[in-house]
């Protein structure tokens, strides 16, 4: 069993705790390295990675609507909105 764990962050230096149910959960996905930075700090640094980021507008292929996507739309290939492209997904 796991015993939930004490760890420092790399980034503010805070202690923060590596719970039992973490562990597990990075046992069966067959993680070998322990998270090194908190909640706070990966939430953060995933915004950094976002921000960061260039968006393109297109045109739905579908509905029409103005939509936000993070490449370079080409026109040999139809680009959806987030609501229709999650439609689409879960009609597969």
């Amino acid at each position: 069993m796991y015993e939930d764990k004490k760890l420092v962050c790399k980034d503010c230096g805070q202690e923060f705790v590596f719970t039992a149910g973490e562990q597990e959960f990075y046992a069966e996905r067959g993680f070998q390295n322990e998270p090194q930075r908190c909640k706070p700090c990966r939430d953060a640094r995933k915004q950094a990675t976002k921000a960061n980021r260039e968006m393109f507008t297109t045109t739905c292929a579908n509905c029409g609507k103005e939509a936000k996507v993070p490449f370079q739309p080409s026109n040999d290939r139809p680009v959806y909105c987030s609501e229709c492209f999650a439609a689409m997904k879960d009609q597969q």
